[in-house]
């Protein structure tokens, strides 16, 4: 039987020592694990299955558990887990005396904050920016956020005040267009009619016909898609 390349990934280091085609075999076998597990023991599927590759990316980049990566919602941790050292315990997700289904600093380093729901992670990450920057150390911050919470209040004050303070932080925008419900408001309404712009869309059709003529940019907007 073929090995698996999810068994060999003890913790993020790992990641950085695949190759391209290995990363796309690694996605696929994550979705398979967090679809089996997750069918056995409850919780919160789509929003993990739909950071699969975001995840990968993130841990090849980054220096967790030095750089901090916060998610959003919390429940979208999964495959952080099971590329973090939790691969062995995944099973026990949100059963008595196993991993928990959100992130527990206290479970690992690599949890950075203990995110439950939506709009907190841009005030954390700049709470730990502002806390770097005191203590003279160099660790980057990540905050990894949807659209549908950054309509939220705190993370629009949070976004404000950062500019204001033009801290040294990474806010990632998850834009799938996903939330529980729709969005409302101005900020929902402004940026769907970017989206539809005639402008936009033209722009981002030529970007990606530009791209694809690259070298491997065909994959890498697979990837990004």
């Amino acid at each position: 039987m073929e090995s698996r390349i999810l068994d060999r990934i003890q913790s993020p280091e790992d990641l950085k020592t695949l190759k391209e085609e290995e990363l796309l075999k690694l996605a696929q076998e994550i979705r398979e694990d967090l679809i089996a597990v997750v069918s056995r023991t409850g919780g919160h599927l789509a929003a993990s299955l739909g950071v699969v590759e975001l995840t990968i990316a993130l841990h090849r980049v980054f220096e967790s558990p030095h750089d901090k990566i916060i998610w959003d919602v919390g429940h979208q941790c999964y495959p952080h887990k099971l590329l973090t050292g939790r691969r062995e315990e995944f099973s026990t997700l949100r059963q008595l005396g196993g991993i928990c289904g959100f992130p527990r600093h206290d479970e690992s380093p690599h949890d950075a904050f203990n995110t439950g729901h939506g709009s907190t992670s841009v005030g954390a990450a700049l709470g730990m920016a502002q806390a770097r920057d005191l203590a003279g150390s160099r660790e980057r911050i990540v905050a990894v956020i949807g659209d549908g919470s950054l309509t939220g209040g705190m993370a629009l004050e949070a976004l404000n005040y950062a500019g204001h303070l033009k801290s040294d932080l990474i806010v990632i925008l998850n834009d799938n267009e996903m939330s529980i419900s729709g969005s409302v408001g101005a900020i929902a309404a402004y940026l769907s009619r970017i989206r539809l712009d005639p402008h936009y869309i033209r722009a981002r059709d030529n970007l990606d016909r530009m791209v694809g003529r690259l070298p491997r940019g065909a994959s890498a907007l697979e990837g990004l898609r």
